[in-house]
């Protein structure tokens, strides 16, 4: 007699559950606007949800205990010229979002510590790069103050928000429109799912790509890509036959895929969220009424689907909750926040468990609050991953610095314009004024032919310096031009 054996695993009997009704957020116009997105996101402290606005963007920012039915006078934040497509929390500060518009802008928000009172107008920082509309904002991992954003334009920025500064410009590594960009643990790369078929690991700060797959899957529909902890890469996208597909593929031989799987032929974008901790991935479709789970393996056949949550209305977005904003005293192991047309409801998904006590299989360490680099750290090229706290008392958050922003006189600062994935150097970078005092230094004291060589060097360095700030300034000249007459 042969019998089937069952596949071990402390994931295979989680459950999802709906929240009871006064626990949910009641009449919320969410955003109508055609985007992939996942128009919701949330921390420990606020839930974020894009919602429609008359002239311009907006998105409400709501504390986590503010239940129940949201008066339609609930004050917004409401900078952007134009709709709202994506938002991210900070990762290291609970009170600081990030938000990508149409109106061709980034900008980062310090919401106030018991949430908004007045229609919040006024930005940290406005930073602007991108040509056309901004799609995607996503944060850094472990360094502190990094933003990426990537574009309708096809082009990555990735920003130091501290100093409101452009570090790197990739510009020629996406030929079409970028559906998603996925930072790996600790930061060093990322990995986009892009029009053209192709996932793409880059490392932004060579500006080259670390490799690539192209048509990672065969049909047109829309695609998602994301780094799982142990560097494997996880898309969802759609056959040739334009069947829903989850695929996990080893960066270091894009050949073949690990694994792949065809789940149905709805036409939903699948948005993946995933979870480091348990090594579980969470699919949810656009305009399904489902959370399918699977659990990500280090054996054949990888990819383990677990079970399924299914509810009656479609979702029009979804947040996921960090994992220091769970109720460890029961077992829960993930908390999502749907979007209706006109709420927002969150589901949780529990393990079930017996005992009442600490469960450390289900809860290792996981990544705290706390930077683990500052933005020129990583800028210099170093690396680290999440610094981890344990969630064994339950995590209470912190008392949040507030973001500054020590902007630089962009007409003084002699940077020259960096090429595509160069960092522009930081405060340390010799200005015109220095290079002048180090020449006439040399002049006093060239005696010989040698120094004669080497002033005439430095006179060609200046010159060119000279020559890059004066086709910069020019730049940033004619961008205020197209601002003041209302073109940009």
């Amino acid at each position: 007699m042969f019998r089937k054996v069952v596949r071990q695993s402390k994931f295979r009997h989680v459950f999802g559950q709906p929240v009871k009704n006064d626990q949910c957020y009641e009449d919320i116009r969410v955003s109508r606007v055609t985007w992939d997105s996942t128009f919701c996101a949330v921390n420990p402290k606020f839930l974020a949800v894009i919602v429609e606005a008359s002239g311009g963007g907006a998105f409400l920012v709501l504390p986590l205990s503010k239940t129940g039915r949201i008066d339609k006078a609930y004050p917004t934040v409401c900078g952007h010229t134009g709709p709202v497509l994506d938002i991210d929390w900070c990762p290291h500060n609970d009170e600081v979002i990030a938000s990508g518009s149409e109106d061709c802008t980034v900008m980062v928000w310090q919401i106030p510590e018991n949430g908004l009172v007045s229609p919040l107008t006024e930005p940290v920082v406005v930073l602007e790069g991108h040509t056309k509309r901004v799609g995607i904002v996503t944060w850094h991992p472990t360094a502190r103050n990094v933003l990426l954003s990537a574009g309708c334009d096809n082009m990555v920025l990735i920003w130091n928000v501290g100093t409101a500064e452009e570090l790197y410009r990739l510009d020629s590594l996406h030929p079409d429109l970028i559906y998603n960009v996925s930072w790996n643990r600790n930061g060093s790369l990322f990995c986009t799912a892009c029009k053209d078929k192709s996932v793409r690991v880059i490392d932004p700060r060579r500006g080259t790509l670390v490799a690539e797959r192209e048509k990672a899957h065969e049909g047109a529909r829309p695609m998602r890509a994301i780094f799982l902890a142990d560097g494997k890469v996880f898309t969802t996208g759609f056959s040739r036959m334009s069947e829903r597909q989850l695929a996990l593929w080893n960066p270091e031989n894009f050949g073949e895929p690990m694994a792949l799987q065809e789940l149905d032929s709805s036409n939903g974008a699948l948005l993946p969220f995933y979870d480091p901790d348990t090594n579980v991935v969470y699919v949810c479709g656009k305009g399904d009424s489902s959370i399918r789970y699977f659990e990500i393996t280090d054996e054949p056949p990888y990819i383990h689907f677990l079970n399924t949550f299914t509810s009656k209305e479609p979702q029009r977005g979804m947040g996921s909750m960090p994992k220091r904003g769970l109720e460890v005293s029961k077992c829960e192991i993930a908390r999502f926040y749907k979007l209706h047309e006109r709420k927002c409801e969150p589901i949780v998904m529990t393990v079930p468990r017996k005992s009442d006590l600490f469960q450390d299989d289900l809860y290792p360490d996981t990544a705290g609050p706390e930077a683990a680099l500052e933005a020129e750290e990583w800028v210099s090229g170093r690396d680290a991953s999440p610094i981890l706290i344990s969630l064994r008392e339950a995590y209470v958050p912190s008392k949040q610095r507030d973001l500054k922003v020590n902007r630089r006189n962009v007409l003084s600062d002699s940077r020259p314009a960096a090429a595509p994935g160069t960092p522009r150097p930081g405060p340390s970078a010799p200005t015109a004024s220095t290079n002048i005092a180090a020449l006439s230094g040399s002049l006093a004291g060239a005696g010989e032919a040698g120094k004669l060589e080497e002033v005439m060097q430095e006179l060609q360095t200046l010159r060119a310096l000279v020559q890059e700030q004066g086709v910069r300034i020019g730049r940033l000249e004619e961008q205020l031009g197209r601002i003041e007459n209302g073109d940009a």
